[in-house]
């Protein structure tokens, strides 16, 4: 769902994705925090240096897995698209 079916179904839904968007699930979705638990997962079984395309969410939260910067700036993070974002060494580095 877009925010804006979100808002149109129910407006204290997204009272509630702003008061704490790394837990909030929308409806029928996953919350940063269970995408974030679904990646680490993933990358905990990297062996090699990986080359990923993903979307956003991913990024975020893979930023916070990894300590790059708290999970509430995680879901913030401006993610844009046509962009390489490459994590090492615990950072992240852009490149456009």
């Amino acid at each position: 769902m877009t925010l804006q079916e979100i808002e149109t179904q129910s407006a204290s839904v997204l009272s509630a994705r702003e008061r704490d968007k790394w837990d909030f699930a929308p409806p029928g979705g996953e919350s940063y925090r269970e995408l974030a638990d679904r990646i680490g997962q993933w990358y905990g079984s990297l062996t090699a240096d990986s080359v990923v395309a993903a979307h956003g969410g991913g990024a975020r939260a893979l930023m916070a897995i990894l300590n790059i910067v708290s999970e509430e700036q995680a879901t913030r993070a401006q993610i844009e698209q046509g962009v390489i974002y490459v994590f090492a060494d615990g950072k992240m580095s852009r490149y456009a």
